[in-house]
């Protein structure tokens, strides 16, 4: 096993070819880092800890502290961490319950600074929090998913992909794939746009998009008559079945639209 001056590393831990642990870094004994990863100085990595490759976890970063839940009674669960995946300062990832037995950030995402992630959240591939957000438990977000600094989610939330949270938001209710959600409470702003153009959707297909959000949220209609009118008046793609999919399985419900004015869509 590689030594690590100064850093505090169980030798039962599995570390990987070519990983940095920089002086008074802390690795417990059920941890496995991944090849070519870093971890700053004065992380700690717990028990539960996965971490993939490429990975960097910066300074005062607390990887797999057992659940702030007064029903973990100490199930042996982890907190997995994909490959190319940055953490930055003094973030908080805890570990799992028996409700899932894992958390789970995916490969390439970003999580800034001073952001929590509660147990039991799984946060898909190339996703941004963006510094002091905070998810409580049991949160879903897909893949491509960005949020602005200090937003706050409530537990057993769900957020689609390629969904773009506004700085500052609360979020009470679900948020839909490919939209922009902002504004207190929380409303529809328009579709990701922006975010979308850059992964390559072409123009028709965002406008497919667009057109299915104006029978939700723009028609005055309810979530059930919107979703018959999408399925019965719409062409079927994958993009209107993951939407549609999406608001039939909400169970806490979806947030609302924008009702002074119609909402931008650039």
């Amino acid at each position: 096993m590689s030594k690590y001056p100064l850093a505090n590393v169980h030798p039962e831990a599995r570390i990987g070819n070519n990983v940095t642990i920089e002086p008074f870094a802390t690795v417990y004994k059920n941890v496995v880092i991944g090849d070519d990863s870093w971890i700053g100085p004065n992380a700690v990595i717990m028990d539960g800890a996965r971490i993939g490759k490429k990975c960097k976890i910066f300074p005062g970063a607390v990887i797999s502290g057992i659940p702030q839940d007064l029903k973990f009674v100490g199930e042996i669960t982890t907190a997995e961490i994909g490959d190319n995946t940055t953490i930055r300062e003094c973030v908080t990832l805890n570990r799992g319950t028996v409700d899932k037995y894992k958390t789970v950030i995916g490969a390439n995402c970003l999580i800034m600074a001073y952001a929590h992630i509660g147990h039991d959240c799984i946060i898909g591939n190339h996703c941004i929090l963006g510094n002091t957000v905070q998810l409580a438990g049991h949160v879903i977000i897909g893949d491509y998913t960005i949020f602005g600094g200090a937003c706050a989610v409530q537990q057993f939330s769900q957020v689609g992909a390629h969904a773009y949270i506004g700085g500052g938001s609360l979020v009470r209710k679900d948020v839909p794939p490919y939209i922009k959600a902002a504004r207190e409470p929380l409303s529809y702003a328009g579709i990701n746009t922006v975010g979308l153009r850059r992964r390559g959707f072409e123009s028709d297909k965002i406008s497919e998009i667009q057109e299915i959000y104006r029978y939700v949220f723009l028609k005055g209609l309810n979530n059930a008559k919107a979703l018959d009118l999408v399925e019965n008046e719409l062409p079927a793609s994958a993009e209107r079945d993951e939407i549609v999919n999406f608001i039939k399985a909400s169970e806490r419900g979806i947030l609302k639209g924008f009702s002074s004015g119609s909402p931008s869509e650039e």
